[in-house]
């Protein structure tokens, strides 16, 4: 998988490098694991964005989340996404066209079907419409593509199985589970083969970038204190059903303002030392 050399935390390692030499290495440690590209309403020209991400990868595999669905994240800290469902349709048919049938995954938007319930029916309508077509485009191109799921304390398994079917399921490469959240690995692959089941079998894939220490007897999603980097990127899941754990929200990045951070997606260096450090408590070792 590929590794981004500009990475949040590579910049941040090379900042610190001479001041901050342990905490340089924990970041340095960080950035060269496989991570996540994001790509949403700030891509302006989102077909020579990833034309340019994918001829930089020179053959790397890059998983890429489309995150630019109409009333994205219910108005909250992320909110935004595309004006309309046509302009929607128009972005990802530029994606697609980026592509040129090379080697990527697609991790389609976080959320989105989990987090529906904010909308009024006529509009879950179309958002479902929306995910069907998106995956159908994104397979013609090549692509290999997983539909956002929630996470193992969102959704009862049968209640998302049926939201997946509405969304085209059979048509996708399978499903993506825990996405920026904290849900432990156990957790989620137990939930994950649960709802497999329902989905005629459909694989999945985890982000594990900030579960290493679970969710701790807290439901705080925002930047909550005390988390910690999971497994590292890797498709040696030993989970039949698990194709890859990934790093799917970048470390690091902001959740939103709360708890004390910046907005959403921006880069939180005090952050994503405190995810290194515990990673290292509970792991027994050092960024050395």
């Amino acid at each position: 998988m590929w590794v981004d050399p500009g990475a949040p935390a590579k910049k941040q390692a090379d900042e610190w490098a001479r001041s901050r030499s342990d905490d340089a290495a924990r970041m340095r440690s960080m950035a060269s694991q496989p991570q996540a590209v994001w790509l949403g309403d700030w891509n302006r020209d989102v077909r020579n964005d990833i034309d340019g991400f994918l001829s930089r990868a020179d053959g790397g595999l890059i998983v890429f989340v489309v995150y630019n669905i109409p009333y994205r994240d219910c108005g909250l800290y992320s909110r935004g996404g595309a004006g309309s469902g046509d302009g929607y349709r128009r972005w990802v048919l530029e994606l697609a066209r980026g592509i040129r049938h090379r080697p990527a995954v697609f991790i389609l938007e976080p959320d989105a079907v989990a987090g529906g319930d904010c909308l009024p029916l006529r509009l879950r309508d179309e958002r479902n419409v929306l995910l069907r077509e998106a995956v159908d485009v994104l397979k013609k191109a090549g692509a290999a593509v997983y539909i956002d799921a929630g996470h193992a304390s969102w959704k009862s398994a049968p209640e998302m199985a049926a939201r997946l079917k509405a969304v085209g399921i059979e048509m996708a490469d399978g499903f993506s589970l825990n996405v920026s959240n904290f849900q432990s690995t156990a957790a989620t692959t137990s939930y994950g083969n649960t709802l497999s089941r329902l989905v005629g079998g459909a694989h999945y894939v985890v982000d594990t970038s900030r579960n290493g220490a679970g969710v701790t007897g807290q439901r705080e999603w925002c930047n909550p204190p005390g988390m910690a980097l999971g497994p590292y990127p890797t498709a040696e899941t030993r989970v039949p059903l698990a194709d890859a754990f990934l790093w799917i929200k970048i470390p690091g990045q902001s959740d939103g303002t709360c708890n004390g951070g910046p907005r959403a997606g921006q880069w939180w260096p005090d952050y994503a030392l405190g995810l290194a450090k515990a990673a290292e408590t509970l792991r027994g070792t050092s960024a050395r």
